[in-house]
C-alpha cells in the first residue's frame, strides 16, 4: 500500500514506529502571483480561476460538498481537484484538520489561524516578500509545530499545503540552496513544462542577484523573500518545531521536498547563528576555511540541530512519484537524507472520468492528497481499493 523510493531504513522505521498512532492535517494555504502567469499551472482553468482555488479548496476540506458553497471548486481542464482524496480521508477517518492563513488574497470562508502573512508577489520580480514577513512566517510556523505536536503526542502530524505555482516557488528556492532541481520537479500538467519553470526561475534569480550571493553564502530567509512563496516558510518552520517530538509527514511532491530542504536549511543557519559561526547554510561558509570547516562540522551534527530529520518523511501520491516528465526519486536524491513515501493508490479502475484522468498526468497531488492517502493506510489498515471506494462515495454525494 506504501512504496519507500529513498532512504528506505529510515522510512521503514517511520511506518513502523507510526502505524496504527493518529495523525492530523495542517493544511497551509498561501497564494504567489506566479500562479497567475498563463499557463504555468492547471489547478484552475485561468488565472482568475486559480485566484480562488486555496481557499475552494480549504471550503471543500472542510465541508465537503454543499449545496451553495461561498468558494465552488474551480473548474479544471481536466480531473478533479485533489481535495476529493483528502476530504475522503479526513470524513472517513475522522482526522482533525487545522487550516492556516499563510498569505491569501481573501481570507477562507472557514475557519482559519491567521498567521499574518502576505500573498507573495510574482517569483520574477526578485522581491516575492518583505523580510520580516518571512521571518514572522517562520516564528509562527515553529509555534505551531510545537503546539500541533502536543494535540498527537504518540502521533505525527500531517503538513500540507495549498499553493498554486508552488512547484515553480518550489523550483527557485530548491535553485537557490544550490540544488540541482532543474529538470526534476513535478506539476499539474500532465506533462510537466520545465522550460517555462526555468526561464521564471532564472529571471527571479537573477532580479534578486542570487548568483552573486550563493558565492558568499545561503540565508534561507533571503531566499524565501527573494523568490518564494509564504507557504514555505511556515511550513519549514511548523516541521522544525513539530519534529521535536512527535513524527512529521510532509504531505506532497516537489513542494514538501522544497520545504525539507529549506527546514534543513535554515536548522543549520540557526546553529550557525547560535554558535557564533559562519553565517551561511546549505553553501560556502562565507568566513574562509575556519568558517567552511564549521559548516562541514555543523552537517556532520544534523541529529543535533534543534529539528529531527529521523523523525520526517516526504509523503505523495504514485503520480508523481512514478511521473515520466519529472524526477521525484532524483530530486530526493539530490536534496540528501529525506525518505519519500508515496501511496499506490490507482484510479485506472474507477467509474468517474474525472478521477481516471489522473491515470493520464492531470492533477496529481495537491491539498495534502497523497499524505491523506498514506494515513489511511497507515492509521486505518485500508487497502487501496477501501480508498477508491471512499473516493467515489464522496463524489456520488455530488452527482
Amino acid at each position: 500500500m506504501i512504496r519507500i523510493y529513498t532512504q528506505f531504513i529510515q522510512g521503514n522505521q517511520w511506518l513502523q514506529q507510526y502505524r496504527g498512532q493518529p495523525p492530523l492535517l495542517a493544511c497551509i494555504l498561501g497564494f504567489t502571483a506566479t500562479g497567475l502567469i498563463p499557463g504555468i499551472s492547471a489547478a484552475g482553468a485561468t488565472p482568475e480561476d486559480r485566484k480562488y482555488t486555496a481557499i475552494a479548496d480549504a471550503e471543500f476540506l472542510v465541508n465537503g460538498f454543499t449545496a451553495n458553497p461561498q468558494y465552488p471548486l474551480p473548474p479544471l481542464d481536466a480531473g478533479a481537484s485533489p481535495v476529493l482524496i483528502s476530504r475522503a480521508v479526513v470524513e472517513a477517518c475522522h482526522l482533525p484538520v487545522y487550516l492556516f492563513n499563510a498569505g491569501l488574497p481573501q481570507p477562507p470562508a472557514v475557519p482559519a489561524i491567521d498567521l499574518g502573512g502576505l500573498p507573495a508577489n510574482c517569483l520574477t520580480t526578485g522581491i516575492a516578500l518583505p523580510i520580516n514577513t518571512v521571518k514572522q512566517l517562520f516564528e509562527q510556523g515553529l509555534i505551531w509545530g510545537q503546539k500541533l505536536a502536543t494535540l498527537t503526542p504518540s502521533g505525527y502530524v500531517m503538513i500540507a499545503e495549498c499553493v498554486v505555482g508552488g512547484t515553480t516557488t518550489a523550483l527557485s528556492v530548491l535553485t537557490g540552496l544550490g540544488i540541482a532541481a532543474m529538470g526534476k520537479v513535478n506539476s499539474s500538467h500532465p506533462h510537466c513544462n520545465h522550460r517555462q519553470k526555468a526561464e521564471i526561475v532564472r529571471i527571479g534569480l537573477q532580479q534578486a542577484d542570487w548568483e552573486e550571493k550563493l558565492a558568499e553564502f545561503i540565508d534561507p530567509f533571503e531566499l524565501v523573500a527573494a523568490v518564494g512563496d509564504p507557504m514555505q516558510i511556515t511550513a519549514a518552520g511548523m516541521v522544525i518545531g513539530a519534529s521535536q517530538s512527535v513524527g512529521v509527514l510532509l504531505a506532497g511532491g516537489t513542494q514538501m521536498l522544497a520545504v525539507y530542504a529549506l527546514a534543513r536549511a535554515l536548522a543549520l543557519l540557526q546553529e550557525a547563528r547560535g554558535a557564533g559561526g559562519a553565517r551561511g547554510a546549505g553553501g560556502a561558509g562565507g568566513a574562509g576555511e575556519a568558517g567552511e570547516a564549521k559548516i562541514r562540522a555543523y552537517r556532520r551534527s544534523l541529529d543535533s540541530l534543534p529539528w529531527q530529520p529521523k523523525q520526517v518523511v516526504v509523503g505523495t501520491t504514485r503520480w508523481v512519484a512514478d511521473d515520466p516528465t519529472g524526477d521525484t526519486v532524483g530530486l530526493a536524491r539530490a536534496i540528501g537524507g529525506v525518505p519519500l513515501l508515496a501511496t499506490d493508490l490507482s484510479f485506472a479502475q474507477s467509474s468517474y472520468p474525472q478521477l481516471r484522468a489522473y491515470e493520464q498526468g492531470y492533477v496529481k497531488e495537491g491539498v495534502g492528497a497523497g499524505g491523506c492517502a498514506i494515513a489511511s493506510h497507515l492509521y486505518q489498515g485500508w487497502n487501496t481499493s477501501q480508498l477508491l471506494q471512499a473516493i467515489e462515495a464522496l463524489l456520488v454525494q455530488h452527482h
